[in-house]
């Protein structure tokens, strides 16, 4: 990037201005597509190991399967599920909003619960999930999708799922916490706080916890990012949905671009066959663009399955 280029980032952060993709780092190398349309609230975009786009569509109380066109139907009912991903064993693991749990779906079809309860207390509405290489889940409660007179606790966590099943609460400090992602290396988890308008960072410690918190980027005047859905590319930058298109910080919090879509996006995903389109789930449609760098998580997958 020219020393030109370099200075316009860094006063588009300092004014909160969004840069265009023709504007930014050239980050997309295709013009955004749409790719379908007609959904309630779609959410939750993954790409599945079989080789196409499956997502939520939360009201609709559907998982969607994009394989060409048209969309179809992957399950229904979903328990109005919303954060999608897959775990190393390729099963997919869902935050349920009407069941209150995270799931995880068997190889022979069976969904169980993985975490629905914390010391004895139902979940508020589990929103956002990660698997960590280590095989352990990591997800977000906030309480969009439960009333406030039937919700058991009082806080809204980010927790931590170990192999034996154990549920362990991170961190219960966020206002709003909604989308996460890992840095490629796994040694930071970047989390959204929607209602506070800024992504959060901790560093990842060997048993899995959490510490040194730090906010890594945040938007003034506040309300312009509103942060969502998040994911890391294999440079270590991390994509965000706000509140005009998705949002990409440098590891070190730069503000390099935003890919403008035409309706609010929720959440993100890469995939395709090299890992290098993303999927963007926005309100009522799913759109994507190709990019430079393809996301951390799908390249690992990628990689394995070619072993």
């Amino acid at each position: 990037m020219s020393a030109l280029a370099v200075l316009v980032v860094l006063i588009s952060v300092a004014l909160g201005i969004a840069l265009t993709q023709e504007e930014g780092t050239g980050l997309c190398t295709s013009e955004l597509e749409r790719l379908a349309t007609g959904f309630q609230f779609t959410e939750g975009p993954i790409w599945h190991p079989d080789g196409h786009l499956i997502f939520s569509d939360i009201p609709a109380d559907t998982i969607y399967s994009l394989k060409g066109p048209e969309a179809e139907v992957f399950r229904r009912p979903s328990g109005n599920s919303n954060g999608l991903t897959f775990d190393n064993e390729d099963r997919l693991v869902a935050c349920e909003h009407g069941n209150r749990r995270v799931s995880v779906t068997q190889q022979d079809g069976t969904v169980v619960a993985l975490a629905a309860h914390y010391e004895g207390n139902r979940l508020n509405s589990p929103n956002d999930v990660v698997v960590k290489t280590d095989g352990a889940v990591y997800f977000t409660d906030p309480p969009y999708g439960v009333r406030e007179e039937e919700r058991e606790l009082n806080f809204q966590g980010v927790y931590r799922i170990s192999a034996d099943g154990g549920v362990t609460l991170l961190v219960d400090d966020f206002v709003k916490p909604n989308g996460l992602a890992f840095s490629p290396d796994e040694k930071v988890l970047y989390i959204a706080d929607t209602e506070m308008h800024w992504l959060r960072a901790f560093d990842v410690r060997e048993d899995g916890l959490l510490e040194n918190g730090r906010v890594f980027a945040r938007v003034e005047p506040p309300g312009e990012l509103h942060p969502d859905g998040l994911k890391v590319d294999t440079e270590g930058n991390v994509y965000v949905a706000g509140v005009d298109g998705v949002w990409v910080f440098s590891p070190e919090g730069v503000h390099l671009e935003t890919i403008e879509t035409p309706e609010r996006p929720a959440n993100l995903a890469f995939g395709g066959a090299d890992g290098h389109t993303l999927y963007i789930t926005a309100r009522t449609s799913i759109y994507s663009v190709t990019v430079r760098h393809p996301g951390s998580v799908i390249s690992r997958r990628l990689a394995r399955a070619e072993q």
